[in-house]
């Protein structure tokens, strides 16, 4: 290489970095920001998990604590809340010691208020409203019965078509439960637990699980 192919590449590599640092001096604060937030967004995350962990800790320790009450569930009832899926926990817990208890009325209104609160998800509303039917009193008329069972939707609908068919099998209707108790066998989407139930209590009823043509 001549001094003159010397000399410009060694003038071109200094234009270069005379580039270069123009470069970062006019944008350097960028990447010295964006090094802050990524920094700064890590730091927050990590303070808000602990306080995400710090709070169900404490949610936990009161539901711990209101169990171990014998009050029928009212420390349950009483805690504070930090959000609406807590509320339905500590809401579903406080209803089953009620009606553990034999109070069924104060159970029965905790599901109510449960079923009717449009904070919480729609799923711990469908369970409240399946449970309300499954803890409704043995001498009610089976139509009440089956009419609550019929309000369930969602996730639960199918176990209250189960239901239903019991409450009817109960009342003799037959025909009526066995239909209803085909539909779950055959239907798609149907839980695999609720389809060999169904099957079984078709048997039971001295009826085929499949209709005969």
């Amino acid at each position: 290489m001549s001094n003159t192919d010397s000399f410009i590449e060694e003038v071109t590599e200094e234009v270069q970095r005379d580039k270069l640092f123009a470069i970062l001096k006019k944008w350097g604060w960028v990447a010295g920001l964006a090094v802050v937030l990524v920094v700064g967004g890590a730091a927050y995350n990590e303070w808000r998990k602990a306080q995400e962990r710090d709070m169900a800790q404490a949610f936990g320790d009161q539901l711990l604590a209101g169990l171990d009450k014998d009050d029928g569930g009212a420390a349950l009832a009483e805690i504070e809340l930090g959000d609406p899926a807590q509320a339905a926990v500590a809401g579903h817990l406080a209803a089953a010691v009620a009606l553990g208890s034999g109070d069924t009325e104060k159970g029965l209104a905790q599901l109510e208020a449960l079923k009717n609160n449009g904070e919480v998800s729609a799923v711990y509303r469908d369970l409240a409203a399946f449970k309300a039917a499954l803890a409704l009193p043995v001498d009610m008329p089976s139509e009440e019965k089956i009419a609550a069972f019929e309000a369930v939707t969602g996730t639960f609908r199918l176990l209250a078509q189960e239901q239903i068919a019991h409450v009817l099998a109960s009342d003799g209707d037959v025909d009526g439960a066995v239909e209803i108790l085909r539909t779950l066998v055959q239907a798609a989407g149907v839980p695999p637990g609720v389809q060999r139930r169904s099957a079984e209590l078709i048997v039971a009823l001295g009826r085929d699980v499949v209709e005969e043509s």
